[in-house]
């Protein structure tokens, strides 16, 4: 089995950099998420659980899509 990566010193390495769209697209989905929670408690009435699990699985599905995006460009697809 062969590594295909530089080992660098541990002086000599740095965090990648996050672009500012990401961030914003990140915080774009964060405020969806909460609108989504929001949306389902005041407006539908469905409950403090309900609304709560409703939102993880909308917050779910978004990572699920970001790793998915992540792999396919990763991978030069």
């Amino acid at each position: 089995m062969t590594v295909d990566q530089d080992v660098l010193p541990e002086g000599e390495r740095t965090p990648p950099q996050v672009s500012t769209a990401v961030l914003v697209g990140y915080a774009t989905a964060a405020a969806g998420v909460f609108g989504w929670f929001l949306f389902g408690l005041l407006v539908q009435r469905q409950g403090f659980v309900d609304s709560v699990g409703e939102s993880a699985g909308a917050a779910f599905t978004l990572l699920l899509a970001i790793s998915v995006i992540g792999t396919l460009r990763r991978n030069g697809e």
